[in-house]
């Protein structure tokens, strides 16, 4: 009997994760589909929690504080990553809302985390991003400065669990998603956080753990 077709923009990119673990012989619950609600309304995001979807992402702080308090006093379980760029300044306020942060790029953000979360009393989960293309326009740390980062952190008692990159645009990800994996493998670290709308397969293919797709879920911004 055939499977019947995807009918909403979350069961196609559930479908989309499942053949490619296939593919790759994994299984799809591997996976954690971060759901990528930046600019989005509340009810756009009610809409997809509506539908069995469980874990969100946003890139600015002062924007999730706006829209999720009112969403989580409702749906307690919902996890919220940060999956943008944060400033120091910010981190308490980070830790405070947070369930994972995908974006600790540096020695000071590491120190100001480790604050926050003393004063707060709650660790959160962080990925290292990783500038895995070298690229001056966007955040992480060099390669080459991953084992200090790391190290750094640790000894803080920051709860490092993986890598997270974003690949150069218009050239094939996979050499990068290879070489987090490496990475990874090196650090002694189990968790990738890669692949997004339209190179999610390939992510999942070359070991992502958690995919963070927006336009496959909510449409174009």
């Amino acid at each position: 009997m055939e499977q019947a077709a995807p009918s909403s923009p979350l069961e196609h990119v559930r479908a989309r994760i499942a053949t490619a673990a296939k593919i790759s012989r994994r299984q799809a619950k591997e996976v954690t589909l971060v759901a990528i609600s930046k600019t989005k309304p509340a009810e756009a995001i009610l809409d997809l929690i509506s539908q069995g979807q469980r874990v969100f992402g946003e890139n600015r702080v002062q924007e999730a504080q706006e829209k999720w308090p009112a969403i989580r006093a409702v749906h307690p379980d919902v996890e919220l990553h940060l999956v943008g760029q944060l400033q120091s300044n910010k981190a308490e306020n980070a830790v405070a809302l947070f369930d994972c942060i995908h974006s600790l790029d540096r020695s000071s953000l590491i120190v100001a985390l480790a604050a926050a979360q003393a004063k707060l009393g709650k660790r959160v989960p962080c990925f290292i991003q990783v500038n895995i293309g070298n690229e001056d326009q966007k955040g992480g740390c060099a390669v080459s400065d991953l084992p200090d980062l790391l190290g750094k952190a640790q000894a803080m008692d920051i709860e490092v669990i993986g890598l997270m990159c974003v690949p150069p645009a218009g050239i094939e990800p996979a050499p990068f998603f290879a070489l987090l994996d490496k990475l990874a493998n090196d650090s002694g670290l189990e968790r990738l956080s890669m692949g997004m709308s339209d190179d999610l397969e390939t992510a999942v293919q070359l070991g992502a753990s958690h995919v963070r797709v927006g336009a496959a879920l909510f449409g174009s911004r």
